[in-house]
């Protein structure tokens, strides 16, 4: 067959740079982002699906300036190749690199999604546009979702509700793992670890087609040790805690994950099944659990690497399934998925206040099942794409154990949305859309199982009721308008909009002890929903070697939820209390790429958040944990090569964290740091394959510093010291 030169619109369809995807192509030097294809013409779409062979396959990739006149929102795409060049432990500490975005982190294995200082329910995360429903409350433990799984990372920065409905007030970060193999046979293999806690994983990735079949399977593993910070003892409550080896004692953990997709691309329709288990087990600092531990008979020094008491274990199973089905100018599609969360978490039986020493070391468990449908489909007219869609969830949730902290509940919600973008030109877009969302929660009345005194009345007690029956429903409208306009080497694009949330079971109902967190929390049965009213601009610079980006935000709550720290003291910790405030919030981001030479390319990006509070009890002050202004600058030094396979880089990156004064007392202030940080990688041919050699190293200096958005700052424990990691990437 002769060249030829194919344009493809409309079928969605991610490619990593890193394979070839047709018979006898050449190999394509692609940027290290993954190019977005489109299919227009059956007959294109059919020759990919029936493995016609082509001599040379031609493609156009899209520039920074024609991404971003997709959306309104400020998008990033996070590659596959991105993730391995800054693998940093956790999927939300290597997403963490990409401005805007932090990793709320609770030791060395275990870290929150953020987006703009914003977390936990209001930023969602989707698999393939299915919401991850896990136990999103606790901040004890990470996204149960396989790093190695994953070909890209999409986050919407910005209220994202239109589409996604209540959770997403804060961002979405949608993780891709459904790209369409198109070779018989491939695979991947990551040999990985890290120094400072000694980690140490291996991940397989499989993937091949035959006709109009295809599946792709994946297995990771991991094992660390207790990880090391640059101190010698630590302050808890005024009780001095010393570190052996300056490590934090059962911090270690380890991780199991499988995953299998299996599709069927037609014609006109396509369908794919995906079934994932990721199961993980990590101790809890022990000393950080009580100071009853210092009575314990278990040695938590006798090894680095073991999990004792108190420790949690995860379980997220989930089974889905994506069909499309598509024509010339549209496409039609359906999301259906089961997800079964599990978390249990043990601690030594030692009794508390009124409660007597518990029968077992079971101290928590939680067990979530969620069912959802979603259908979108969408439908070119003319200079207009219209967009419409629903989606309904089911959630049921229950404890167990001789602990409480969060009620049983079931929660369903509803929302339905329509959108038109009109394109009156390739150079201005208008954007328009609104949303209807229902929902309702039901939490369980929860009676402690031994009986606590009763004030004012002498010799008399009770079981005493922790949560009481609730029902309660909440609907909202809400909208979004957003225009994109490119003016010679310029992109400027506004988006104004209002989003929603419902109070969760958590916020409505929690009524406990978090150790692991050190404090008591209280929720409210009071709270209204959530909203918030929202301005997003951007402006793109994009010139030859040069290319700039400022994307400013400005965004209003008239009720804003949050955990409200007081100086009281409740069962032995701080009394933290769910309440409510007006809120302004405003920021930036901004980024910066130069290539100087073609072998030297300087990147800068920086970030910057302020929030005060305009009404309640902490009128004046900020947010609890607000996440400082940060910058970072990074030198990449190509390495010469003729064989784009044979490639490589070296780089030297300065970060620089402002202090964080802005604080809601008794929350304490932080300082600022500075840290320098390298990475090298270099591509290699190992039997006819591609090699690929990734090393990094992070706080080279061995800076001593805090995170002022890390709960084990308030009880003095830095974050981790120097660190090293390597990954080993083989394809085939």
């Amino acid at each position: 067959m002769e060249n030829k030169k194919i344009a493809f619109v409309a079928l969605p369809l991610f490619i990593n740079f890193s394979h070839t995807y047709a018979s006898g192509a050449k190999l394509i030097s692609l940027s290290k982002d993954s190019v977005r294809i489109t299919a227009v013409a059956d007959s294109a779409r059919r020759m990919m699906r029936d493995g016609v062979s082509l001599k040379e396959v031609v493609v156009s990739g899209s520039s920074n300036k024609e991404v971003q006149m997709k959306s309104a929102l400020n998008v990033v795409m996070a590659s596959r190749q991105f993730m391995e060049e800054n693998f940093s432990g956790s999927l939300m500490q290597t997403l963490s690199r990409l401005p805007g975005i932090q990793a709320k982190s609770v030791g060395s294995g275990e870290s929150k999604p953020m987006i703009r200082g914003l977390g936990y329910n209001r930023v969602l995360v989707a698999e393939n546009g299915i919401k991850h429903e896990g136990q999103q409350w606790g901040d004890d433990h990470g996204l149960e979702t396989d790093l190695y799984a994953i070909d890209q990372a999409e986050v919407v920065k910005g209220p994202a509700s239109l589409t996604y409905g209540s959770d997403a007030i804060g961002g979405v970060i949608n993780l891709k793992s459904n790209a369409m193999p198109l070779k018989r046979f491939a695979g991947q293999v990551y040999l990985f670890g890290r120094t400072n806690n000694e980690s140490a994983g291996s991940s397989v990735r499989l993937a091949g087609r035959s006709g109009k079949f295809w599946y792709k399977a994946n297995a990771t593993w991991v094992d660390y040790a207790d990880y090391k910070v640059p101190a010698d003892s630590i302050e808890y409550y005024s009780y001095w805690i010393k570190l052996k080896d300056r490590r934090l004692r059962n911090t270690a953990g380890r991780e199991l994950d499988g995953n299998l997709m299996l599709g069927y691309a037609g014609d006109r329709w396509n369908t794919s099944f995906r079934i994932a288990d990721v199961n993980s087990k990590a101790g809890f600092f022990a000393n950080a659990h009580g100071l009853e531990v210092r009575l314990s008979d278990i040695d938590y020094d006798s090894s680095r690497r073991d999990i004792d008491l108190p420790y949690h274990t995860v379980n997220h199973f989930l089974v889905s399934n994506h069909t499309d089905w598509n024509w010339a100018d549209g496409i039609l599609e359906g999301d259906f998925a089961y997800q079964s969360n599990r978390q249990r978490e043990l601690a030594e039986p030692v009794s508390h206040g009124y409660m007597p020493i518990p029968p077992s070391t079971l101290e928590r468990s939680f067990t979530k099942q969620t069912f959802s449908a979603q259908v979108k489909a969408m439908q070119q007219m003319g200079k207009h794409e219209l967009r419409a869609g629903a989606n309904v969830e089911c959630q049921r949730n229950r404890r167990g154990g001789w602990g409480f902290i969060l009620p049983d509940f079931e929660q369903l919600t509803f929302g339905a949305f329509a959108m038109d973008k009109w394109s009156l030109s390739d150079k201005f877009s208008f954007t328009a859309g609104a949303r209807f969302d229902r929902g309702s929660v039901r939490i369980h009345s929860y009676r402690d199982w031994y009986k606590t005194p009763i004030y004012g009345q002498q010799g008399d007690s009770a079981y005493m009721e922790r949560s009481a029956s609730l029902s309660r429903s909440f609907n909202s409208f809400t909208w979004s308008v957003g225009v994109n306009r490119m003016l010679g080497d310029w992109v400027l694009k506004l988006n104004v909009g209002k989003s929603f949330r419902m109070p969760i079971a958590k916020e409505l109902g929690m009524d406990g002890v978090n150790y692991n967190l050190f404090r008591y929390e209280k929720g409210s049965t009071n709270l209204k929903p959530e909203e918030s009213y929202q301005v997003d601009a951007g402006v793109v610079y994009e010139q030859g070697v040069l290319s700039v980006q400022l994307t400013p935000y400005l965004n209003y709550f008239p009720n804003y939820i949050y955990l409200n720290p007081t100086p009281q003291y409740k069962e032995g910790l701080q009394l933290y209390y769910y309440t409510q405030a007006k809120v302004l919030r405003w920021g930036f981001e901004a980024s910066l790429s130069w290539k100087i030479l073609p072998c030297l390319l300087l990147g800068a990006d920086g970030e910057y958040l302020y929030a005060n509070q305009l009404s309640g009890e902490k009128k004046g002050y900020g947010l609890p944990f607000s996440t400082p202004w940060s910058a970072r600058a990074e030198l990449r030094y190509l390495l010469p090569a003729q064989d784009p396979a044979k490639s490589g880089f070296v780089a030297l990156e300065w970060q620089v964290v402002g202090a964080q004064n802005r604080i809601v007392p008794p929350e304490e202030k932080t300082k600022g740091h500075q840290l320098l940080n390298a990475r090298v990688g270099k591509k290699l041919k190992f039997g006819g394959n591609q090699l690929e050699l990734t090393l990094r190293g992070e706080n080279l200096l061995g800076k001593c510093y805090y995170d002022h958005t890390s709960y084990y700052r308030l009880i003095g424990v830095p974050e981790p010291g120097r660190n090293f990691s390597a990954m080993v990437s083989w394809m085939f």
